[in-house]
């Protein structure tokens, strides 16, 4: 059968185009996009410690010197060591004690007033830690022996005249005046004022101490006790036909003192056989001296009191007959 060129084109191309659309695989649809995932909420970072802060808190409570190892009520204690605060205290056995902290390795504190024995020494700071405890020697707390009024008293000197007052610190009722090691009757004033009696003594040096109830001795200080004889004044007295009396008055005069008059010694003792001049002691402030002139003309007179144990006056000068 006849067909047209034309014809025959166009069922070829027919068929071409349904061969090839039974051919290509079907195209899918386009996948949907995910949805936005939600962002991370931001993390907070919390700010650093304060420098030193957190050193604090951690740093073991601890003591590496205490400085004195003992020592007596009154007395300032260092410790050094490290964990201190300010809220740091101290504990003397059960006494707790407030204490002064510096730089936070330094802590001082006064040692309380208590019998004298061995204490445990630790710290406590307020977040209920505790330092190692140490054995403390707490000694009985010494008097303190300053200085005594008069600190010369002369040996003639009588009643309130020898009365001397010892000032100082840390007396206590019980306590006592020590002369030469030896305790005397002791007037109790105030913690620092005792007083006591000076007794009759050999002139010179002597120690004085004061003794607390404890045992616990002061210092030493010097009571000069003075036996120096001392001419302060000499005057006519009463005169008679062939003599008159010459008064010495001074102090520290005793019954054996000697009066040397123009280099002549005249002593209280018996006179001998065909001696005039004549010493009468009257006490130990006041002497007479009896004297027989050989004319009544007045001349420079000097005079000197020599005691037995050698001491002698300055030499005193008066214009008598």
């Amino acid at each position: 059968m006849y067909r047209h060129p034309i014809t025959v084109l166009m069922i070829l191309a027919v068929m071409a185009f349904s061969s090839a659309a039974q051919g290509a695989p079907a195209r899918k649809a386009p996948a949907p996009s995910p949805a936005p995932r939600p962002a991370a909420p931001a993390t907070t970072i919390p700010p650093p410690p304060a420098p030193g802060a957190a050193a604090t808190r951690l740093a073991q409570l601890s003591v590496l010197s205490i400085i004195p190892a003992q020592g007596e009520p009154g007395m300032t204690v260092t410790m050094n060591g490290s964990g201190f605060t300010g809220a740091t205290t101290a504990f003397l056995g059960n006494r707790e004690l407030p204490t002064t902290v510096i730089g936070g390795r330094v802590l001082t504190l006064e040692l309380p007033n208590l019998p004298p024995g061995v204490y445990a020494l630790y710290l406590r700071r307020e977040d209920g830690s505790t330092s190692r405890p140490y054995n403390f020697v707490l000694q009985a707390q010494k008097p303190v022996a300053a200085s005594l009024s008069p600190d010369t008293v002369s040996t003639c000197a009588a009643g309130r005249e020898r009365e001397v007052l010892l000032a100082g610190a840390n007396f206590q009722e019980g306590s006592r005046v020590l002369l030469n090691g030896a305790a005397i009757a002791t007037r109790f004033i105030s913690p620092s004022a005792l007083s006591f009696m000076a007794p009759q003594l050999a002139s010179g040096l002597h120690q004085v101490q004061v003794r607390n109830s404890s045992d616990a001795v002061s210092g030493t200080l010097a009571l000069f006790l003075d036996s120096k004889p001392e001419i302060q004044n000499v005057a006519i007295g009463s005169e008679y036909v062939s003599q008159y009396d010459l008064i010495v008055t001074g102090k520290n005069f005793q019954q054996t003192s000697m009066l040397v008059a123009d280099g002549v010694r005249i002593g209280t003792e018996q006179r001998v056989a065909g001696e005039r001049e004549q010493l009468i002691f009257v006490g130990c402030n006041q002497l007479v001296y009896v004297r027989h002139p050989y004319d009544p003309t007045p001349k420079n007179i000097r005079l000197q009191v020599v005691n037995q144990n050698g001491e002698e006056s300055s030499v005193f000068s008066i214009s008598a007959p």
